[in-house]
């Protein structure tokens, strides 16, 4: 329908703002800062022909513009140096692992970070003790007036309570099992005893487990579940043995030689008792010595079990034995690194962004690179403090606090993490997550030619909110396939357990750790950075400076709802 001229100027009355009217706009910028719009106003008694209203400008996304600084150029500068021959594999405790601490604290230094250590000659470095430890010369175990030798009769792989010759007269508790229906222990007193535990489980035909519905093996197949019993049963010792014919003891000791006479490195206990009890490993024929009897007797005990499928009072009259095996032990010190960017309005609030900087050393003459495992997170947490101090010098700081933590010993036990987390640096009450980067460079065999993708475990298992708050962040940026098949606590390769993120989980402090998989390099020299697959590092690590920086900047703290297995 055509327009006619008072009809246009009913339109134009009906169209114009009041004389009053004053608009203000807000506009909520990533991060939560609310900014205002420019105000309008039009003028009490002047005709419509006001300039035509504008429409705001969007505010820069500032954690696009500091993101790109975590570039694949820069992830690999920082690589190369971790990574290089010159490091010698950053082994805790050892030069190269020293070096490396020093590395990560300069580039912190560098970039802006202050040193939050109070103590100590560094603050950009935590400094404690670890212990070298060596099985000393002269170990011996005799039965009567049989003498046997270390690795080639037995061997030990842990502690040890017998640093001087002690004569022991052990206790057989058969497989050592203990569940429903089915307990080697009954009637048992163990507490300060050493035990006889045979390796392995009752099985029937084919080798099928007898005590499970569907023959497959239990947990009772592995001697860690045994250790961790016969811990909980307060016993001084365990002596494993196997009578399994088809077990060959001296080709298994020869292989393990190397391993058990290299040093090895331990958390000072601090007054805290041991987590497992010492255990050792003895030849069939040292076990069939402490228990008097023959081997035809000992099958026939182990096929009686198989058919009633119940654990068998047996006859064997243990014996006494003299052993010493002593552990000796060297302090070393060792290192974590550290970088602090302080929030404005909620500074108190502190979010961590971990990895660990060191590796296996040189073995065999070889060096461990490792530059998937951790040298890769070791950059990524490097240059996302980069960026991050860079946008705090730019006036576009975090709101909460960082705290960037590079940590030792994570190959020899979690050790950096684990003394972080009793000495922590910030209470942890106030430390609201962390965020754990630990191999981020390659493609394991599940995502091969498959779409960029990530590992990422326990983000939900404690706060539901910050699982959540990932996929938001990963759906607007980066588009990664986010795989949490290593959640599922039934899953056999536990990495939930593995990494650093785990000491601050057991505090109640929220985590999600970031994860390639293992790959055919995965803990062989062969971890180098010539297989680094650099865009899909940064694709990852810029994944986690947007996590960061969303809970960095957000307005609410992320709440701890969750207790996921």
């Amino acid at each position: 329908m055509k327009q006619t001229p008072l009809l246009l100027a009913f339109l134009a009355l009906a169209s114009a703002a009041p004389a009053h009217a004053q608009g203000k706009v807000k506009i909520k910028t990533k991060g939560g800062v609310t900014m205002p719009a420019a105000k309008t106003k039009i003028k009490e008694g002047k005709a419509a022909t006001a300039a035509p209203a504008t429409q705001p400008v969007a505010p820069e996304d500032w954690s696009v513009k500091y993101a790109d600084m975590v570039s694949a150029e820069r992830l690999r500068a920082h690589l190369a140096v971790l990574a290089s021959d010159e490091y010698e594999g950053r082994e805790t405790g050892m030069k190269g692992q020293h070096m490396a601490a020093t590395y990560v604290a300069t580039q912190f230094k560098n970039a802006g970070l202050t040193g939050p250590v109070t103590t100590g000659t560094d603050p950009y470095q935590q400094h404690f003790n670890v212990e070298q430890v060596t099985w000393a010369d002269g170990a011996s175990l005799k039965v009567g007036k049989t003498t046997y030798a270390w690795l080639t009769d037995f061997y030990g792989t842990g502690d040890s309570p017998f640093a001087t010759e002690t004569t022991v007269k052990p206790v057989f508790v058969g497989y050592g099992i203990e569940q429903a229906g089915y307990s080697d222990y009954a009637g048992l007193d163990v507490a300060g005893k050493d035990l006889i535990i045979m390796q392995g489980e009752p099985t029937g035909d084919g080798g099928k487990a007898l005590l499970s519905p569907d023959g497959a093996p239990t947990k009772w197949a592995n001697d860690r579940a045994k250790v961790q019993l016969a811990t909980q049963k307060g016993a001084r010792s365990v002596f494993f043995v196997s009578f399994n014919p088809n077990n060959n003891f001296a080709k298994q000791t020869a292989r393990l030689a190397p391993y058990i006479s290299r040093p090895s490195v331990a958390m000072v206990s601090e007054g805290q008792k041991p987590s497992r009890v010492p255990s050792f490993s003895i030849s069939p024929a040292v076990g069939l010595a402490l228990l008097g009897t023959k081997d035809a007797a000992m099958q026939a005990y182990l096929a009686k079990i198989n058919s009633t499928k119940q654990p068998v009072k047996s006859t064997f009259k243990a014996v006494p034995m003299q052993i010493r095996a002593e552990r000796k032990r060297t302090p070393l010190d060792t290192e974590n690194a550290l970088g602090f960017i302080e929030g404005t309005d909620k500074k108190d609030d502190i979010i961590v962004i971990s990895a660990h900087h060191d590796h296996l050393g040189i073995q065999d003459g070889k060096v461990f690179n490792g530059a998937d495992d951790d040298g890769s997170g070791t950059s990524a947490i490097v240059t996302m403090a980069e960026a991050f101090a860079k946008a705090k010098a730019d006036g576009h700081g975090p709101r909460r606090s960082l705290l960037f933590l590079s940590v030792t010993g994570e190959e020899k036990g979690l050790f950096g993490s684990e003394y972080y987390s009793k000495h922590p640096i910030f209470p942890l009450a106030q430390t609201e997550a962390d965020l754990n980067v630990d191999m981020i460079g390659r493609t394991d065999v599940e995502h091969e030619g498959k779409p960029d993708y990530v590992y990422v475990i326990g983000s939900d298992k404690l706060a539901s909110e910050l699982k959540v708050i990932l996929e938001a962040e990963n759906k607007q940026y980066s588009n990664l396939d986010l795989d949490y098949r290593f959640d599922d606590p039934a899953d056999p390769n536990r990495f939930y357990y593995r990494s650093d993120h785990y000491n601050f989980a057991v505090n109640k402090v929220p985590v999600a750790f970031f994860f390639n998989g293992v790959h055919a390099d995965y803990h062989k020299e062969t971890d180098e950075i010539s297989k680094i697959e650099f865009p899909k590092m940064e694709k990852r690590a810029k994944l986690v400076f947007h996590l960061a920086w969303e809970l960095a900047n957000r307005d609410g703290r992320i709440v701890v709802d969750s207790n996921k297995p």
